[in-house]
């Protein structure tokens, strides 16, 4: 079983060239080791900087990465980094604060496929999110399959993970945040939405949504608009439609 970022101190897997590459260049987090199955031209790169970062590279033959990465698809780069420490929802509205910039926040209520969860973390991180929140149950963590998925932007990005996602959505208005729900029978199109101002989205888990408690403590709900036949869009492609329409009016 992959480890868990941000649940304990003990160390995580980051696998693939990409997002160890990430990993090394953001600098967020120290890498413990790297290691490699050969020192050619195509990790030079990564040998290089993390040797300028100081950590340490072993070269290991490819039945022991794939011993430590079952699917193997590490592309014969492992880097062993510590775990990633959760931020909570001061410093992630703090963040957006430094940066001169009206908060704008993601909410997932249980996306449990790691799959989902890092596509949603790179389409976050592409957008200019300045934080994603989670829950503790029904939702997976930050595991190495995630942050390869997420494309190195989880080295980027704040998430922030919380007990109870209606008591998170309370504290987010009373920081002054519009919470929007999308919710696909809601009359409303996300189009009708006022983005650029202090907002927070929240999308529902695979199947189920976004459940009705914390849909009734939402400021309002909306939906895409579908012209085909099926009902609903997976989470992940649904989160890039409207965050980058987030873009699309915050640029404008």
């Amino acid at each position: 079983m992959e480890p868990v970022a941000g649940s304990d101190n003990a160390p995580e897997l980051l696998y693939g060239l990409h997002t160890v590459r990430e990993a090394l260049r953001a600098g967020t987090r120290p890498l413990l080791k790297l290691l490699v199955v050969q020192r050619d031209k195509q990790f030079a790169e990564l040998v290089g900087l993390a040797r300028a970062a100081g950590v340490p590279v072993q070269i290991e033959p490819r039945p022991a990465l794939d011993r430590l990465v079952p699917d193997g698809r590490h592309q014969g780069v492992v880097g062993m980094v510590a775990s990633k420490r959760y931020s909570d929802q001061d410093e992630i509205l703090e963040y957006a604060r430094r940066r001169n910039e009206p908060p704008f926040v993601l909410v997932l209520d249980g996306v449990e496929d790691p799959h989902n969860l890092g596509a949603i973390l790179r389409t976050a991180e592409a957008a200019g999110v300045h934080g994603v929140f989670i829950p503790e149950r029904r939702s997976v963590g930050l595991t190495g399959t995630v942050a390869k998925v997420s494309a190195g932007a989880l080295e980027h990005l704040r998430v922030g993970r919380v007990l109870n996602v209606s008591r998170l959505i309370e504290g987010l208005q009373a920081s002054g945040l519009w919470v929007y729900a999308l919710e696909p029978q809601a009359a409303k199109p996300y189009t009708a939405l006022d983005l650029r101002g202090a907002v927070a989205l929240v999308l529902g888990g695979e199947g189920k949504g976004v459940r009705s408690g914390v849909l009734g403590k939402c400021d309002d709900r909306v939906s895409i608009p579908m012209r085909g036949q099926v009902a609903s869009l997976n989470v992940s492609a649904a989160a890039a439609i409207v965050l980058f329409e987030a873009v699309r009016q915050r640029m404008g």
